[in-house]
């Protein structure tokens, strides 16, 4: 045998291929390392990819020795081969005759390199088609140790060369082609191999890469975090998608980002041979994705505001509602400022033309310091009112409402401030302020957008407050002008009441209501209580509750029975809503009843007089609450008064009741507000009502206060009248009564009754005018009245004189002429007494008048002069 065919086969591993002496030398291409030395290849080399077999032919032409890479690419075992003709085993018959002219020609000392066909055994091809094959042959020519010619044959399959340079053509193009950055890394963490791409980004040919390593591309820390995740792919094999890496590119002082992927590399044997490293730049995504993350951010910061802000009617609160939106999703400071004059209540904000007018800071947020806050100048305390410098931002910004960047501010703490213009409806009202501390990405344009929407949705909602401020103080101030002043005074009690709007008993903002209480003054020293509740809220309810307390007074003063007055009030209330007011309620009291009641206001009220003389009360109810009365030694109860229906409902009479009050009896009248509320049912307020009632001997002022605190957690949102009286009634020693026959002399008997009262009284400066008024009535009540007459005098404040009769004609009072010698008698009543008048009784009638006790800022008038004056 010839030394090299030993030699090649002595080159071959027990897998049959064939093997190269030198050991495996760097990857990737490098050229071999100068010390290698001879050793065996561990798997892996090239020969396992293209399987180099070999076999010899001896002197006579035949194979005498066959490889076992051989076997596997012919399928023919050695026993076959050895000793065979290689051109009549593997060449077909049609080509025989030229292969043996060339084996000659390889005998006789030529060497040759061809493609030689051959066919594969059956049994190793599913596919007939499969049979025919290529072999790339390398014959060389030798000599055997006879010296006799010989040859030593390499055999590559030419598939397997075909299908390598197809996938080293598809590698090369994904290398080089690939539109993203790619690089090989060795196991010492070096780029071996980099493309194009890579290159025209961090500059250079691919070449110039070669060798570096992640710290000659990336900031430190970010190269030691790469660095840590290149050895973990390299170790364990596990691939990473997506990493982010952050860096720069020469040139350029812009940060970049970039997507990462990484996946360890195999040789063919499953050796980790490197790293592959797939980049692509995303700095741009990345900014697009932080736009689109803001627009969401501020959506949803609109969102929010949209549902926060707003919910008050009250300025202050609206303004921190605005700064817990904005704090800490926008900003990590802010202010809200507004004008003074705003708040004062002006009708428009008092801004001057150049941003100095005063402001108070009403709201203050933070999410790093409590301290105040300030763009310029000294920190601004809440509460406190001041003023913006002409030159300063914010006066700027209040000057041109048009929002101002301010860089900076505070010390230091700040690094950028937007001043922002609160504007509605073309009026600026005051001055946001938003900022971000050092460390925080400055405003953008984006956000000063931002926050000039949200300063605007903000300005709206107060200046919604602010017009609903004026127009519920406005209300307010109707309603309270239309109330008794201060604590009345009535004959016989003793009285206190309270009024509290919703917006007081609940502390939050509401519509004023039209409850109304009243206490009037009627005729021998009785008193009309009144209690109502106009339904619903409004200026309008407050309209129509100042109408109807008017019309109260007015038919109080005709001195009508209680249940008269409702059937008038009802008609009264039946045209309030109505176009004309007033004017359309007279004619709906003499226009057929309607069903419709969406032109009416419905309102309740109890309507009571008090006689201080009999200590008897009569109640007439239109839809009210019970009255509360309190006997002493007795617990509390309600009176068992017919409700009716209420005021504008019309169609049913109402009814009265009578009842005798005890000497130091309570009476209490409220509105449904005291006693009800969306969490506590009205029966369980009226129970809680009664039961604060149990002392009514202590002083009316207290029993008022301990009422409205008792019952504080039944307070809803409506308002809250309570009118509560104690009874006095008029001793007996101030009540003089007299029936006198229908007879003349009765005139003289009637002054000597009342000289002889007045004289007991001690009120002799009123006995000449007393005598003079008590003759004129008794006079009239002889010439025009009917039955006995009845002279009453009685004692209080005031001296009241009541003159009785059965007759029904009112006395009318006239202008007489020169030429008269009578008609001047009730002239004469009407220039001596501070009041006079008549009244129908269920006998007749009544004729009074009333005189000022001595002592009192009135001056009476001297009889002789009053009688001069009418001749």
């Amino acid at each position: 045998m010839s030394e090299i065919p030993a030699k090649a086969t002595e080159s071959e591993d027990s897998s049959g291929g064939a093997r190269s002496g030198a050991a495996d030398g760097p990857v990737f291409g490098d050229a071999p390392s100068a010390d290698a030395m001879w050793q065996s290849s561990p798997p892996g080399s090239i020969y396992d990819y293209i399987k180099v077999a070999s076999f010899s032919i001896g002197p006579d032409g035949l194979v005498d020795q066959w490889s076992l890479r051989a076997e596997q690419i012919f399928g023919i075992p050695a026993e076959r081969a050895v000793g065979t003709d290689p051109i009549e085993a593997f060449i077909e018959p049609v080509r025989r005759e030229r292969g043996q002219r060339k084996m000659a020609e390889i005998l006789d000392g030529r060497e040759w390199t061809g493609v030689v066909p051959f066919r594969l055994p059956a049994t190793m091809v599913a596919d007939e088609r499969d049979r025919e094959g290529l072999a790339e042959v390398y014959v060389m020519p030798t000599r055997t140790e006879e010296g006799e010619k010989a040859a030593v044959c390499i055999v590559v399959d030419v598939r397997t060369l075909r299908r390598i340079e197809t996938d080293l053509a598809a590698s090369q193009a994904i290398f080089g082609q690939s539109p993203f950055g790619f690089l090989l890394i060795d196991p010492d963490l070096r780029v071996r191999r980099a493309n194009q791409r890579f290159a025209s980004i961090f500059g250079g040919t691919p070449a110039d890469h070669r060798g570096k390593g992640v710290h000659d591309y990336l900031p430190r820390g970010e190269a030691e975090r790469v660095a840590a995740t290149l050895r973990r792919v390299l170790e364990s094999g596990d691939s990473i998608t997506d990493m982010h890496v952050t860096g720069f590119v020469p040139g350029s002082d812009e940060r970049r980002h970039w997507s990462v992927n990484l996946y360890r590399v195999h040789s063919g044997s499953g050796r980790p041979i490197g790293v592959a490293w797939l980049g692509t730049d995303i700095t741009a995504r990345r900014a697009a994705a932080r736009e689109a993350a803001a627009a969401r951010r501020n959506l949803a910061l609109l969102n929010e505001a949209g549902a926060r802000i707003g919910n008050s009617l009250d300025l202050e609160t609206t303004a921190r509602e605005l700064l817990d939106v904005v704090v800490p999703g926008f900003c990590d400071l802010a202010t809200v400022d507004l004008y003074q004059g705003l708040l004062a209540g002006d009708e428009t904000p008092p801004g001057l033309a150049d941003g100095s007018a005063e402001v108070r800071r009403v709201a203050f947020a933070s999410a790093v310091s409590d301290a105040p806050f300030s763009v310029t100048g000294e920190p601004v305390k809440l509460g406190a009112v001041h003023h913006y410098p002409f030159n300063s931002p914010c006066a700027d910004a209040l000057r041109t409402a048009r929002p101002q960047s301010v860089p900076g501010g505070d010390g230091g703490l700040v690094q950028s401030t937007l001043a922002v213009p609160m504007v509605a409806h073309d009026t600026v009202v005051g001055l946001a302020q938003f900022a971000r501390t050092k460390g925080s990405e400055p405003f953008g344009d984006r956000d000063r957008e931002l926050a000039v929407e949200l300063a605007a949705r903000a300005a709206v909602c107060i200046d919604n407050a602010r017009l609903y401020r004026r127009e519920h103080e406005r209300a307010l101030i109707l309603q309270r002008s239309l109330l008794p002043p201060g604590d009345p005074e009535a004959s016989g009690l003793d009285i206190a009441c309270r009024y509290l709007p919703g917006s007081v008993a609940t502390g939050r903002p509401s519509e004023v209501g039209g409850d109304w209480f009243d206490v009037i003054e009627l005729p021998g020293h009785r008193t009309a209580l009144v209690v109502g509740d106009v339904m619903g809220r409004g200026l309008r309810a407050a309209v129509a509750m100042g109408e109807l307390r008017t019309a109260v007074r007015t038919l109080a003063q005709l001195d009508l029975e209680p249940a008269e007055v409702l059937s008038q009030l009802d008609e009264i209330a039946r045209g309030l809503g109505a176009p004309g007011g007033v004017q359309q309620a007279t004619r709906a009291a003499r226009r057929p009843r309607e069903a419709d009641l969406s032109e009416v206001y419905l309102a309740t009220c109890v309507y009571a007089v008090y006689d201080s003389v009999t200590r008897r009360c009569t109640f007439a109810n239109a839809g009210h609450l019970p009255p509360v009365l309190v006997e002493p030694g007795e617990p509390a109860l309600m009176l068992d008064v017919p409700p009716g229906m209420p005021l504008g409902v019309g169609g049913e009479p109402f009814e009265e009741v009578e009842v005798e009050l005890p000497e130091g009896a309570l009476l209490a009248l409220y509105t449904d507000g005291l006693v009800e509320s969306r969490d506590h049912p009205l029966d369980e307020g009226l129970q809680a009502f009664v039961h604060a009632l149990r002392d009514p001997s202590a002083p009316l002022e207290d029993v008022c206060d301990h009422v409205l605190n008792t019952l504080d957690t039944h307070h809803g949102e409506d308002d809250i009248a309570l009118l509560m009286a104690r009874v006095q009634g008029l001793p007996a020693e101030s009540v003089g009564d007299w029936t006198l026959p229908r007879e003349p002399r009765s005139v003289g008997r009637a002054r000597e009754y009342a000289r002889a009262q007045l004289l007991g009284w001690d009120m002799e400066p009123l006995v000449d005018t007393t005598e003079l008024l008590v003759s004129e009535l008794v006079t009239n009540a002889l010439r025009y009245g009917e039955g006995e007459i009845r002279l009453r005098l009685l004692l209080d404040r005031t001296l009241v004189c009541e003159v009785w009769d059965a007759g029904l004609v009112q006395p009318r009072r006239r202008r007489a002429r020169d030429t008269d010698e009578g008609g001047r008698g009730l002239q004469l009543v009407g220039l001596l007494s501070a009041a006079w008048g008549s009244r129908r009784t269920p006998r007749g009638k009544t004729v009074w008048f009333e005189l000022p006790l001595p002592g009192t800022d009135t001056t009476l008038t001297d009889p002789a002069e009053a009688l001069l004056s009418l001749f």
